[in-house]
Formats: C-alpha cells, structure tokens, sequence
C-alpha cells in the first residue's frame, strides 16, 4: 500500500494510502466526518488535494481502493476497463487531467470515446479538485444519449420523471397527479410511481393502470413502478406489461447485498424486461437510482469516502445500458449531506462523474424536512444542474412527495429550467404535447390558454 504526502509552507503532511487520501481530498461533507475519514481541518484538506493532484491516473489501475478479491465492483470496474480508450489520457496526473477536460481538445466526441477508459474511481478524484464552474463546464460537453419510447439526453433538451406518488397507492390520486404533470409538460424522461406497498399484486395493478393511460393518450413516455428488482421479475414471469425495471445501486457489493441484489440479479432482470421488447425507439429498460452516504448508512463503505463510492455506483449502472440515472442527492438526510452548500456540491458532483462516465445521469434535486436546506438551495442546484446539461430532473406536485415525505422540485420547476434556458421535452414527448394540445402548435414551451380535450375528460372522471 502506498504512502503519499505533500509538502507546502514548511508543512508536511502524510497519507498513508490512495484510499485515505482521496477522503482527506473530499470537499466537506458531515457523512465523511461521520465515518471519521474526512480531513480535520481545511488546511490538510487542502493539501490533500494538492497531493492527490500529482497521482498519474494510471495508479487507480494498479492500486484498487477495495481489493479485487473482497467486491465484485471493483472486479466489474477493473475486469470491464477499455485500455485502448483510456490511451489518449493515461500519461496523465489527475491535476493533468483537469486541465485537459477543460480545454477545447476535450469536445463531446473525445469525451464519449474516452468514458469507457475512466474509472470511477478517476472520475471522482478529478472531480475533488475542480470548481462548481469546472464540474459543469465539462459536464455541458458530456453527451449520453438512450432510448425506449422516446429519446433521451439529447443536446437542447432537458426531460422530467412524473413521479404522481401517493400514500396508499390510491388510483384516482395517482391518476390526478400523473394528469396535473402532462398538463405542464412533464413525463418523457418516466412516469414513475414508488409504490406504498411490494407485494406482487399491488404492483401488478399500479403496472397496468400506467400502462392503461399511456396506451389511452398514445403517450411517447415510459412507465415504472419503483419497486424490488425482484418483484419487477416475478411481475415479468405473470405477464405485466413492464416497461422499464427499477433499482436501487450501491458502489460496494457488501451495499449492494443491502439492497438484496448482486449483478447476476441485475443482468436477469435486464434481460427479462428486454425480452418483452416493449420499446418503440431503443431497449434500455434500466432505471437506477443512487445517492451519497448509502453505502455508509450500511456499514458497507470500507473506508472509502462517499463520493468516491457513489462514482463506483456508476459502474454498476454502465454495465447494463439503463435508459435512466438517478442520484438523489439530498435524500438520505444531513448526516451524509448537511445543509443546502453540500447538497449542491454532491448533486453537480454526481452529475460531472455519472456523464464522465457515459452514464445517462439525472438528479432528484431535494432534501429531508431536517436538513439545514430550503428551497432556495434547491432552485439554485436545478439552475446549475440545468446548464450542466442534466438529464432530467423530477416533476413532483408541489414540489413535496406526500408518500415518501421529501422535498423534490415540481412541474412548474421544470417549466422555469426550461424557459430560463430555451431547453426542450424529448422530442417526440414534445411533438404529443403540441398534437394533444399541451402545448401551442409550433411552439416547444408555452402551455395552451384551454385545457385539452383529453385531460377534459380525464379530470371529469376524477371528479
């Protein structure tokens, strides 16, 4: 194991591995306090980050942060890393490498060959020593683009997951939210639902009555209920019409094993919703979502930082050409993210590793009601998060999901990103809009003066 240190104003300071300097490196977090791994002060956080600097890239290929024999990831990671992609970088230290993804010789199709070279582990240590602006000026050059009944992750464009939850999976309640989103533009990315309940059957019913309003509008939109991996399986095995399969990732195989899934798991629940071939546009039938501080939360860090473990999630994700992405970054609470300043470094974070990566990354922009974090942290992120080229974003009535009691951003929080930025649906979730009467003929954002006929109907049944 190798030692590293660093040396400024007459102050040495040593870290006695890669693993225990990429922590120190870590911009504040209160998770990495938490585990006792973060840096005791700014100065050595500081030089942390100097040191980590000088690492070539080439050392993460050689010095694995959990060992190869003890995770599956890293084995994943290592086993699946492209040495001909990464040619074009590997002379370079990671200061090295920022320099150059921030230059003009890092355009979008350079950085879309080089992702399969990266590991996620280089992502994230990059990302330590990069600004705000950093993160999302080479972000914005990141093109991941996917497919299922519409396309996503396009240049211009910025989708929304309609996400109509409610606390005891009541159809009519789900069924005005999933209306109220439409009516706003919300939807291409997913109309996703996390169910109340995981028993087969509940979910079953939720898959069919998406499936029954996306078939009745002609929707160009996917469906989801966020449930198991396993139960999306068993559904498949019954017959339902599943769309997409939902799953919750860690960057560790002891998290993982939390979570009740290993990639043997995720492959056969791949295959299993690509073999009803339901989509009209492309076969990325993943949806995955992440967030800083899980593997934490499990005891299943092995010492290794959050945002370096939420990098190795997207490891996970890449494998299996997920059409979505999700960290959502202010969900686990203010033990691993305190208050609104961590929570939008973590989100661009996140962002920059997943689409460094070739991950199709969207975020949750939100926090728990005992965070030190409001609104106005919030609409700060989706501002940033939007320039940066995000994905998709949630669309929540309200802003507030009354099932899973957490504060995400709403319709008309969408409809800012995308006004304020000229950013647009996918297309062809635009062109229903505008053929149903969302939106005005020939226009991308301004929502109709009168309610369309559909939803006309739909409300009077509701009523």
């Amino acid at each position: 194991m190798t030692a590293y240190s660093h040396t400024l104003g007459g102050r040495t300071q040593r870290f006695r591995s890669l693993k225990d300097l990429m922590a120190k490196a870590s911009p504040k977090r209160s998770g990495d306090t938490l585990a006792g791994i973060a840096a005791k002060d700014d100065e050595e956080r500081v030089l942390a980050q100097m040191a980590l600097a000088e690492v070539p890239l080439k050392t993460f290929l050689s010095e694995a942060l959990i060992p190869y024999e003890q995770d599956e990831v890293t084995r994943l990671i290592i086993d699946g890393h492209d040495a001909a992609a990464f040619t074009p970088v590997a002379h370079l230290t990671v200061g090295d490498f920022r320099d150059w993804l921030l230059s003009d010789a890092a355009d979008e199709a350079t950085l879309a060959a080089l992702a399969p070279g990266l590991t996620p582990e280089m992502a994230a240590a990059v990302s330590k020593i990069m600004r705000v602006q950093d993160l999302i000026l080479v972000a914005q050059k990141c093109r991941v683009v996917t497919r299922f009944r519409n396309t996503i992750g396009l240049k211009g464009r910025l989708s929304t997951r309609l996400q109509p939850n409610h606390p005891t999976d009541d159809p009519s309640g789900i069924a005005a939210g999933i209306v109220d989103g439409l009516m706003y533009g919300s939807g291409d990315a997913v109309i996703g639902v996390n169910p109340a309940t995981d028993s087969v059957a509940a979910v079953i019913t939720l898959i069919h009555m998406l499936d029954a309003i996306i078939t009745q509008y002609e929707i160009p939109a996917q469906s989801c209920v966020l449930t198991h991996v396993t139960t999306s399986i068993e559904a498949i095995n019954r017959g339902a019409p599943v769309d997409l399969v939902f799953q919750s990732i860690a960057g560790t195989e002891s998290a993982n094993a939390g979570f009740g899934i290993n990639l043997r798991i995720l492959e056969e629940a791949r295959d299993a919703a690509r073999s009803l071939k339901r989509g009209a546009a492309g076969n990325n039938v993943m949806y995955f979502e992440t967030g800083q501080g899980s593997a934490l939360s499990a005891n299943a860090h092995h010492d290794l930082d959050q945002q370096t473990c939420e990098a190795r999630a997207y490891a996970v994700a890449r494998k299996f050409e997920p059409l979505l992405v999700n960290t959502v970054v202010g969900f686990i609470g203010p033990e691993y993210l305190y208050d609104g300043g961590q929570i939008v470094r973590a989100g661009l974070e996140d962002h920059f590793c997943g689409k460094l990566l070739g991950v199709p990354m969207g975020c949750d922009i939100c926090y728990t009601n005992h965070a030190e974090a409001d609104q106005n942290d919030m609409d700060t992120l989706l501002t940033l998060l939007a320039v940066a080229g995000v994905t998709y974003i949630m669309g929540v009535p309200g802003s507030d999901d009354i099932m899973l009691n957490y504060q995400s951003t709403s319709f008309h929080d969408a409809l800012y990103a995308r006004r304020v930025l000229g950013l647009r649906p996918a297309p062809e979730f635009e062109a229903w809009l505008q053929n149903v009467g969302v939106f005005e003929r020939g226009e991308a954002l301004r929502l109709s003066e009168t309610l369309p006929r559909p939803f006309q109907r739909a409300l009077s049944s509701l009523a």
